[in-house]
């Protein structure tokens, strides 16, 4: 059955615009707080939201249906997404949202949401939800409508959880990284992580004003972060999205290192620690809403297309086989599921840093990661 709402990555518009309105926001609050009400416990909700000016609109109506039918709500202000996916599993609650249009202009917004254990929502709670936004909402009792609060340390305890995924024995001194956070999710988790882990940081993007979010910085426009890797003399230059789930690198030169590249490394990299499930890692390339064209790379740098829709990615990693997604750009893209394991955005950094940090010289050697590619099939 078609979805009406959710799309590839949960519902995004036009903000003030169906479906990206207040109202449609309370009522998607309402709908999936009650698809999520599931035992006797008190529930529980984690938001957390980009850094655009309608962020503050969508987080008042979700936290008023969310409330309105009995679930209480913790808001962890703006944080990446895969930060919500961890908190999401790690504070035990039953639905974790992300406010975001990820690498989208401010005018646009949307809506992410994840199950307890931090995993994207499968086709079939997605479709029970929309069903249940053609219904009349089931308002609790007065005295069981829930109660909203925020944490304070949201941000810290997503850099502790990334920089567990760091090897212990190891620091990034010496090391100097520009890291442009595209005015967005991460403007503090990001450099901070870095310089918590002994780099010299040099951040850019990290000036949000609402409006400013993806606009000529980020990955989505890389000219800012090439032209201070090369005036600065850094070592290499990472740029995120909006909301800090996709990655872009480029050497000290300011050329860009090719996605499939990067994919080998990770795929080698956890295949030195035992680490590769399934023997790979999946790409996919976004070709429409409903069929992708996916490839596999394994822990020796060969790269294999095949076709595969997009929720299966997810599917995949939590069958215990290769379970790292790429975008369509050939860059790596972080789901929601790999970060309840365990710091999700920031791994592909650490996988990026760690060795160019022990081999020592510039992220150019990473143009030589040897990628052997396949057609597709």
């Amino acid at each position: 059955m078609t979805r009406k709402f959710f799309g590839t990555d949960g519902i995004r518009g036009l903000t003030n615009k169906m479906p990206m309105t207040a109202e449609m926001a309370l009522k998607i609050g309402q709908a999936a707080g009650a698809h999520f009400l599931r035992g006797e416990h008190r529930h529980r909700v984690v938001i957390g939201k980009d850094t655009r000016l309608s962020g503050y609109m969508m987080e008042t109506a979700l936290i008023a249906g969310f409330t309105s039918v009995g679930m209480d709500v913790v808001m962890v202000g703006p944080v990446p997404t895969p930060a919500v996916a961890m908190l999401t599993h790690s504070m035990r609650a039953d639905l974790g949202v992300m406010i975001s249009a990820s690498h989208n202009k401010f005018v646009d917004n949307g809506i992410k949401l994840f199950g307890p254990e931090g995993y994207k929502l499968s086709d079939e709670d997605e479709r029970a939800i929309e069903a249940r936004l053609e219904q009349a909402p089931k308002l609790v009792p007065a005295e069981a409508i829930g109660r909203s609060k925020k944490i304070e340390d949201a941000r810290g305890r997503y850099i502790h959880a990334a920089k567990l995924t760091f090897p212990p024995a190891l620091t990034l001194a010496g090391l100097k990284v520009v890291i442009d956070c595209a005015n967005g999710a991460a403007y503090q988790v990001a450099p901070s992580a870095l310089w918590e882990l002994g780099a010299e940081v040099k951040a850019i993007g990290v000036s949000p004003n609402g409006i400013n979010i993806n606009d000529e910085c980020g990955s989505t426009d890389t000219g800012l972060l090439k032209r201070t890797v090369v005036e600065t003399g850094a070592d290499i230059g990472l740029a995120l999205d909006g909301d800090a789930d996709r990655l872009i690198v480029v050497d000290e030169t300011g050329e860009e290192v090719d996605g499939d590249q990067l994919m080998a490394l990770i795929a080698s990299s956890w295949n030195r620690r035992g680490a590769l499930k399934g023997g790979g890692i999946v790409r996919g390339d976004l070709q429409g809403l409903e069929d992708r064209d996916h490839s596999k790379v394994d822990g020796k740098g060969n790269t294999k297309s095949h076709k595969k829709h997009d929720d299966d990615v997810i599917g995949l990693g939590r069958l215990g086989q290769p379970a790292h997604g790429a975008r369509h750009d050939r860059h790596p893209h972080s789901p929601g599921h790999l970060s309840a394991a365990g710091g999700g955005g920031q791994a592909e950094r650490w996988v990026v840093l760690d060795p160019h940090r022990r081999r020592g010289g510039h992220a150019g050697r990473l143009h030589r990661v040897r990628v052997t590619r396949w057609p597709a099939r």
